[in-house]
């Protein structure tokens, strides 16, 4: 994880509650909120960077606790790395193969 300072949290928080808003939004039916696929999917790509950059639970916690789509973003990072991490320990010749496969 990298280190930032606090105006850079700030911005990332804010770009992060802005895309998981419109997230929010889209998944509870809002009548005031259109859903266009493109930008879903553009939101949702943007918080996994952000929290690939930050431990939400640490740096957003209030987004965490006020937003469906970042708990479920959050989660769905650590059972990520939670599958690399094994992946790597416990099976190294199929994450070499893997490797090379996506290379």
């Amino acid at each position: 994880m990298a280190s930032f300072n606090r105006i850079t949290l700030q911005a990332l928080e804010t770009t992060a509650t802005t895309s998981a808003a419109y997230l929010d939004a889209c998944d509870s039916g809002a009548l005031y909120c259109q859903l266009d696929p493109a930008y879903y999917k553009a939101c949702g790509d943007l918080l996994m960077k952000i929290f690939a950059l930050v431990d939400a639970e640490k740096a957003f916690p209030h987004l965490l606790e006020y937003s469906a789509a970042a708990r479920e973003v959050a989660i769905s990072k650590q059972i990520t790395h939670r599958i690399e991490v094994s992946r790597l320990g416990f099976y190294p010749e199929l994450a070499g193969l893997l490797n090379r496969v996506a290379a």
